[in-house]
């Protein structure tokens, strides 16, 4: 897989775009009921989503670095895998939610599905095909059970 841009640089940019989209003329304030509750709530569960990805990682003795997928050496498909084939992306777009439920901002929907297509696209599909060259049949059998993001 070409080297890309690594994922938390994508979630700080995507950060920064929400913040100057939040506190430009296209905002679109909305105010949101327990903002700090609210948005701390939906981060914390996308950073426990991640801690819970890379100890299965950890356990299964395989890589963690989404710039290298084809060093992976087993497939996890067990525990939060079961149920979302890009945890870590999750986890992602968990918190740039929790910042977007914070800024209170409307128009920042926009810019998390825009995160969500640039991370599908420069992300997660090489990482895919270079785990089906490794993994073949085994991991489209996955892909068949387990959706991509849920």
């Amino acid at each position: 897989m070409k080297a890309k841009v690594p994922p938390p640089i994508l979630l700080l940019t995507t950060g920064i775009i929400m913040w100057l989209v939040a506190h430009s003329e296209f905002a679109y304030p909305v105010a949101v009921p327990y903002p700090l509750l609210l948005s701390l709530s939906v981060a914390a569960l996308g950073i426990v989503i991640a801690v819970l990805a890379i100890r299965l990682f950890s356990a299964a003795e395989t890589t963690v670095n989404p710039l290298s997928p084809e060093t992976a050496t087993s497939l996890v498909t067990n525990g939060i895998f079961s149920r979302s084939r890009n945890p870590m992306y999750v986890c992602l777009l968990l918190i740039s939610t929790g910042w977007a439920l914070w800024l209170g901002s409307l128009s920042n929907l926009i810019v998390i599905v825009l995160f969500v297509v640039v991370i599908t696209e420069l992300q997660i599909k090489p990482e895919e095909e270079a785990l089906r060259a490794i993994f073949g049949e085994d991991y489209d059998a996955y892909c068949r059970q387990v959706r991509r993001w849920f």
